[in-house]
């Protein structure tokens, strides 16, 4: 496997990633909260776009796998303009993006402001807003007054180890919302959500669907799929949703 590369951003962090040339659009895989680059679904989604010849990037946040910095130290705003430089830096022309629960969210705030960019969009348990609306809407008064007072709280998860949600993270996700205001998504959109997924839920994906326009933008529920979306009837799926963007 080839070794891992590092691209030093205009804001001092320093992004591990995995590119591979080959013919457009890119295919740019982007990863949930806390998750890296080397997940089942960002390396298969490799192995597929090689096989293509397709041209493929993958990359840790900041704060996350082999790039730089903590991830208490991140927020939203920050993961956001690691992936603008990622694909600003390491692509070029028009790009797919793949953006699975956070990077869902990551790929909504890129295309908002990169239309340009943008070919067509996959998303995988799109969690847009949750730092509103999932930790915020669900603290108690208790966490409400922590958050205040010692700037973070610890949260338990089903699908990782405890972490930690800073008062930053909060406030910063309050600049980055994209279901407040419109949202145009002026090319292909495919949207993927497992209806046994405990963290992301069927009502936030069609609370997406209902609030975007696009010109072809379609959900497909996936009757007892988890948040990990990884099994092999997953991943063909998330194949075919690329293929449908890529060729409307």
């Amino acid at each position: 496997m080839a070794e891992v590369e590092f691209l030093n951003t205009d804001a001092g962090r320093r992004i591990a990633y995995h590119r591979t040339e080959g013919t457009g659009p890119w295919l740019v895989f982007l990863g949930g909260l806390k998750s890296d680059m080397e997940g089942t679904k960002a390396i298969h989604l490799e192995a597929w776009a090689k096989s293509r010849g397709q041209a493929f990037l993958r990359f840790d946040y900041s704060g996350h796998g082999q790039s730089s910095g903590r991830f208490e130290e991140g927020c939203i705003g920050d993961w956001a303009e690691d992936t603008a430089a990622a694909v600003s830096a390491l692509t070029n022309g028009r790009v797919i993006l793949v953006g699975s629960s956070m990077g869902g969210w990551q790929s909504l705030l890129f295309a908002r402001a990169h239309p340009d960019r943008m070919g067509g969009l996959v998303t995988i348990a799109a969690a847009p807003d949750f730092t509103e609306d999932g930790y915020w809407a669900s603290f108690t008064d208790a966490q409400k007054a922590a958050l205040q007072q010692d700037g973070q709280v610890e949260l338990p998860s089903d699908y990782m180890d405890p972490y930690i949600v800073t008062r930053r993270m909060i406030e910063d996700g309050r600049t980055q919302l994209v279901l407040r205001t419109p949202l145009d998504l002026p090319f292909p959109v495919r949207m993927l959500q497992g209806t046994a997924d405990s963290a992301v839920s069927t009502e936030r994906a069609i609370a997406l669907l209902d609030h975007a326009t696009s010109p072809d933008m379609r959900l497909t529920l996936v009757k007892d799929a988890d948040h990990r979306f990884s099994d092999d009837a997953c991943l063909n799926l998330i194949e075919n949703a690329v293929l449908e963007v890529m060729n409307p």
